[in-house]
């Protein structure tokens, strides 16, 4: 599944931090720290389809994702290892006949079926997926 090997990605990318402080650098042109933008995939993650999906209980808080400081990395490594286990129970278990029906939600003001809005999940978690890979060569130093 596309979206736990790159859950994977992500965990390995937080590993990869030679100093746990630096996952939560910014500066004049990042405005967003690498533990920041995992926070908000988990957040994104585990409401969009472990909640609505997987009917997992989840209570998102925006806040915290973009808020939170020094969130430890082991943390942050098994919440990303939980939502990959909700997105993998959540996905294997959704009735392939929902893919062309419309999802639950309306996030962009109008109606779109699951698969377009899996579509965008997965490409929301490797935009930031990217960010974070540059956000660690630029400021783990």
């Amino acid at each position: 599944m596309l979206f736990g090997r790159d859950l994977d990605r992500l965990t390995q990318e937080i590993k990869s931090y030679s100093d746990e402080k630096n996952l939560w650098l910014i500066d004049d042109t990042i405005s967003n720290s690498a533990g920041n933008l995992t926070l908000h995939l988990i957040g994104n993650l585990n409401n969009f389809i472990g909640k609505e999906i997987g009917g997992f209980d989840y209570k998102r808080n925006r806040e915290f994702e973009f808020g939170a400081k020094n969130v430890p990395r082991e943390e942050l490594i098994n919440e990303l290892s939980n939502c990959k286990h909700k997105l993998i129970v959540s996905l294997e278990g959704m009735d392939i006949s929902l893919i062309n029906k419309d999802y639950p939600l309306e996030i962009f003001g109008e109606k779109m079926t699951h698969c377009f809005f899996l579509t965008h999940l997965y490409g929301h978690l490797n935009y930031h997926l990217g960010q974070i890979n540059y956000h660690r060569r630029f400021l783990d130093i």
